[in-house]
């Protein structure tokens, strides 16, 4: 297992980093705690707010030679513990490093420390005629924070996810070497690719220090449909029929109308529309409006002849306010809804949608506990959250357990996985194992131990590491 941590390693590293960056328990906030459900808890022993690969290659070999765990953290706002400190030790903090480092115009690439937030990174390059396409809805969310877990977001329909748009990483890895993955080029087939393997792998086999993002011409016309259906199976049913139209589309979200009411609640402001029981948003973008509005056109129709009860324009700057902030606050209205909550990040295919929501509200009523649900309906990734309520704890428990059983069992049956954004961290680490099985889990713990071999990166998370099961 790991050594303690002492009074003297927090003036070490005081020494190494400096000493106004370096916390040591009781003058550590809360807040580092948890992640934003705040369901799992845990403090560390130092917090070091790095300001570069620098310091965290420092930190690294001094956690290294004396055998300390290490968790990183950006903005706190995972929602399955990945950034909690589970085992106490060390976390390194990344919100200082939050420079944009280069504009590569002729290579269509941006350089940026991991702590920049999504939102900041959004603005500059628009700021400049271009556009970084993953769109996950947390906007405060930090790119190491986006990269260690694959975000996904709104425009992977027609954009993909974020590892097709990391070009190339600095990393520092468990011994504090500092290694230099992919770059500015397109293409690379020179061995392992051992860049993928970083992305997505929530800071369990190197810390992130720089990333080389690609980017794409800013779309010179973006437009929204917002259809209302007269039920929730009418609305996600008509899915399937979009998609296989072909239409040119950039995102498809589906959402009900409870979880609209929560956010015109939380936010305070009024959604275009809230008589229907579900709702689609449909976006198309592009560089002719020609174009863009004939698509919409074809789409309105579409829906219409699919049961939708009508097709408004997301037109207007106050519309599209409405629309789109009630769009981004939805986790967060669901959250101050109830009292506890935890997510169910499924992804199944997409011509699976439909049956998994209709499933979803057949768990709710035979548990009797309430499933509010909201997602990217057109890359078949939903988020699916269960609400405690006025449940007493034990029976709390034992039906989110059992909501999470069913769920996730028929996901799998469905031709689907555990996670399609938010990743595994620790509280999803049951339901990995069993839907990679015993063989992929082995080939990954492989892995961990070649990049890792005293378990020190983010112990306790993806799966049980051998430091536990030796104990």
């Amino acid at each position: 297992m790991y050594n303690c941590v002492s009074e003297r390693d927090a003036e070490y590293l005081r020494s190494a980093v400096s000493p106004e960056r370096v916390l040591f328990r009781g003058d550590i906030a809360p807040d580092y705690g948890h992640d934003e459900l705040g369901g799992i808890t845990s403090m560390p022993d130092i917090l070091v707010k790095v300001t570069s690969a620098d310091e965290i290659s420092e930190v690294m070999k001094y956690a290294s030679g004396r055998n300390l765990p290490v968790v990183v953290r950006g903005s706190g706002t995972g929602l399955v513990g990945g950034s909690v400190a589970l085992h106490g030790g060390i976390m390194l903090e990344t919100v200082l490093m939050n420079r944009i480092l280069e504009l590569d115009e002729e290579n269509l690439t941006v350089t940026v420390q991991p702590g920049v937030l999504l939102m900041d990174l959004a603005a500059y390059c628009e700021e400049h005629g271009l556009l970084y396409p993953p769109d996950p809805g947390e906007k405060s969310a930090t790119i190491g924070g986006n990269i260690s877990t694959n975000a996904g977001g709104m425009r992977a329909v027609k954009y993909g996810v974020t590892r097709d748009y990391v070009r190339g990483l600095t990393v520092v890895l468990a011994d504090g070497s500092v290694q230099k993955l992919g770059g500015k080029i397109v293409k690379n087939s020179t061995g392992y690719s051992l860049m993928n393997l970083m992305i997505g792998s929530e800071g369990t086999l190197g810390i992130i220090a720089e990333a080389v993002l690609k980017l794409v011409p800013l779309p010179q016309v973006t437009k929204s449909l917002l259809v209302p259906f007269g039920s929730a199976e009418d609305g996600i049913s008509a899915v399937p029929g979009i998609i296989k139209s072909r239409a040119s589309l950039t995102a498809i979200e589906f959402f009900e109308r409870d979880t609209v009411l929560f956010a015109e609640d939380y936010l305070g402001k009024k959604f275009p529309d809230t008589r229907s029981p579900a709702y689609l948003l449909l976006t198309v973008d592009g560089s002719d409006a020609a174009y863009v509005d004939s698509e919409l056109d074809h789409v309105a129709q579409l829906c219409l002849d699919l049961g939708a009860c009508d097709a408004y324009l997301v037109d207007t700057d106050e519309r599209k306010e409405s629309v789109w902030k009630a769009r981004g606050a939805f986790l967060e209205a669901i959250k101050a809804s109830t009292t506890e909550m935890d997510e169910c990040d499924v992804v199944v295919p997409r011509s699976r949608v439909a049956d998994f929501i209709k499933y979803t509200h057949s768990v709710a009523a035979e548990l009797g506990i309430r499933i509010p649900s909201f997602g990217h309906a057109g890359d078949g990734n939903l988020h699916i959250y269960i609400c405690r309520d006025d449940l007493p704890s034990d029976v709390w428990k034992k039906k989110l357990g059992k909501a999470f059983d069913l769920m996730y069992e028929k996901a799998g049956s469905m031709g689907g996985t555990v996670s399609g954004e938010h990743g595994i961290g620790f509280a999803k680490m049951e339901y990995m194992e069993r839907a990679c099985g015993s063989r992929q889990t082995q080939i990954m713990e492989g892995i961990k131990k070649a990049f890792d071999p005293a378990g020190i990166l983010n112990p306790g998370k993806l799966f049980r590491p051998w430091t536990d099961q030796n104990e």
